[in-house]
Formats: C-alpha cells, structure tokens, sequence
C-alpha cells in the first residue's frame, strides 16, 4: 500500500521508519543532512502491511532555466529495502510522487546514483546534459561533479536538456 502524506502530517513514528530504512538502503551513506533534504513536502511511503518497505518525497525548489526561475519537485529520499526490491515498490513510490510533481509543479527533477538511472529512466525521466550551478551565498558556482546524475521530469514549460541549470542553495549536497 502506497500511502502519500506531507511531512506535517507524518507522525514520528512513519518518519522514524523511513530515516531508518534510507540508512539501510543507502548502506550508511545517508545522514542528518541528507533527511533534512527529504522533509518540508510529501511522502510516498510504501508499507506491507505493518512495515515501511519503500519511501519517497517530493520537495519545492527553485531551478533557474533559461532566465526563468522554476517551481520544481524536487524528489528525494527513495529508496526500497533490499529484501523488498523488484517487487514494484519503487515504481509506485514513483507513480505517486510523480502525481504530486505534474499536479503541483512546472518541472520534477532529482539525482541519482548509477543504480538508480534505470528506473527513472523507464518512467519518462530525462538526464540533464548541460552544464549544472547552484546559487550559493557567494553567487553562481558551477557543479560539473554532478554531470550525468541529474534528471527531470518535464511538465508544461519547454526545457533545453544542453542549457545551463542552476538549483537554489541548501547545505550538504546542492543536487
């Protein structure tokens, strides 16, 4: 069962699971900073029955392309438990956060890991090819770090995939 809630409306005890189960699945390479990037929106949390097997969120941020400033969801936190996955949990956590970003937002966008392209690809996510920056406190920085594991999901305005894209500033990883 997918259920799609905002953070407000979580509880501690369903963000409590989920903060545990992306320290599993990202084998201890998921902190304080990285959950503070996952709150602040909606969930998707995929339970079997009393037991929280997948767990997604979609965040607002701002995306300068093309001279425009964008309202995105942002998607973070995804991940299936390992004795959980190929069973079509993260395709609904998906489906159900991807509802939220073409209801809510003009374009979705997120990084991956190598292990993820797969599946964001399948559903229609498109990769990034030019040049990435985030708008720091000391003006545009380039990100070339990120190249090739930033993706979008387009949605109503026409995006150019080699142009320049700038995310908003936040601390820990900009994308």
């Amino acid at each position: 069962m997918i259920e799609l809630v905002h953070t407000s409306a979580a509880g501690p005890d369903a963000l409590g699971a989920a903060y545990r189960l992306l320290e599993v699945v990202f084998e201890g390479d998921f902190g304080a900073e990285d959950w503070e990037h996952s709150l602040g929106g909606m969930h998707a949390f995929a339970w079997e029955g009393d037991t929280l097997v997948g767990h997604g969120s979609v965040i607002q941020r701002r995306l300068v392309h093309n001279g425009r400033a964008l309202r995105c969801g942002y998607v973070e936190g995804v991940g299936v438990h390992p004795d959980h996955r190929r069973q079509g949990y993260g395709a609904a956590v998906m489906g159900a956060l991807e509802s939220v970003i073409r209801a809510a937002y003009d374009l979705g966008a997120l990084g991956t890991t190598e292990e993820g392209e797969a599946l964001y690809r399948a559903r229609g996510w498109l990769q990034w090819t030019g040049p990435l920056s985030a708008l720091t406190p000391d003006g545009v920085v380039q990100t070339p770090q990120e190249a090739g594991a930033v993706y979008v999901l387009p949605g109503v305005m026409p995006l150019d995939l080699t142009a320049p894209l700038t995310c908003d500033w936040r601390d820990g990883d900009a994308w």
